[in-house]
């Protein structure tokens, strides 16, 4: 009898649990996502002897900020949507490859990251890319022929957002997930994923709408956004594009993979921007 007791009891307990993990999870997931966000600006382009420019630019919610880079006869501009992590500051590397490949470089912080204020979330992310695509193509005068958008990890799904609704140059997307439910089905598949994910950033229904050329680039040893993910964007996407398979880290991929990184993204690049 105390056998079953116990067993019912046990059982109890751990739907409790379960109950209690799935409850934090749809809680706190803003927090879950955005936890690797810094304040701190570590270093800035004059700390590389880079000219730029410093903007803030207003939004429902905060303000965003970010460095307008740019380069003497320039072949276009790459506005770069970072990870769910750090800041700005944090990714001049990346900048210094597009800067290598003749790219002006506008980085940005979504809410809540560096210098931005206000509160990160999937809306406010969508906002901070809207913003600085004006402040690009309005503002700087940077044609949108011109303009290529950017966006690795969580920075793909912004990506995604603002590609499927305008037309620059090209778009690349890296170590991007299919989209947030996927990707937490794929991590923990013991969840009720699609009931839990508030954020979604559903960028494999958004990738078919694109009407730029894009380029999908994603590490064969991706432990954080399977390498399927990749493969799915670009089979969902419209030609022209391109795939590129690199290996390495989910964030660290791209240096570590060199030119199999840096030469599909620079035949990419020279092939559908024009000269200037």
């Amino acid at each position: 009898m105390w056998i079953r007791r116990a067993a019912k009891w046990t059982g109890v307990l751990v739907l409790a649990l379960a109950l209690a993990f799935c409850g934090g999870v749809w809680l706190f997931q803003e927090t879950i996502l955005f936890n690797g966000r810094t304040a701190e600006i570590l270093e800035t382009p004059a700390d590389l002897d880079w000219s730029f420019e410093e903007f803030r630019l207003e939004v429902p919610g905060g303000v965003t900020h970010g460095w307008w880079i740019p380069l003497e006869n320039a072949r276009g501009a790459v506005v770069f949507s970072h990870g769910s992590g750090k800041n700005i500051s944090h990714y001049l590397d990346d900048a210094r490859i597009f800067r290598d490949l003749g790219f002006s470089v506008l980085l940005y912080d979504y809410g809540g990251y560096g210098l931005s204020t206000g509160k990160p979330s999937e809306r406010r992310c969508y906002a901070d890319i809207r913003a600085v695509w004006r402040h690009l193509t309005e503002t700087l005068g940077v044609p949108p022929e011109r303009v290529v958008l950017a966006g690795a990890s969580m920075g793909g799904g912004v990506t995604s957002d603002l590609a499927a609704e305008v037309q620059p140059a090209a778009v690349v997307l890296e170590c991007t997930f299919t989209s947030v439910p996927e990707a937490v089905r794929d991590t923990l598949p013991f969840l009720p994923h699609p009931l839990l994910t508030r954020i979604r950033f559903r960028n494999l229904d958004k990738v078919p709408g694109f009407r730029a050329p894009l380029l999908v680039l994603h590490s064969a040893d991706d432990d954080t956004i399977p390498f399927a993910h990749g493969e799915r964007l670009f089979a969902a996407a419209k030609e022209p594009k391109a795939f590129a398979r690199i290996t390495g880290s989910h964030g660290g991929g791209k240096f570590s993979s060199g030119p199999a990184y840096t030469e599909p993204l620079r035949e990419f690049l020279l092939r559908h921007t024009p000269a200037p």
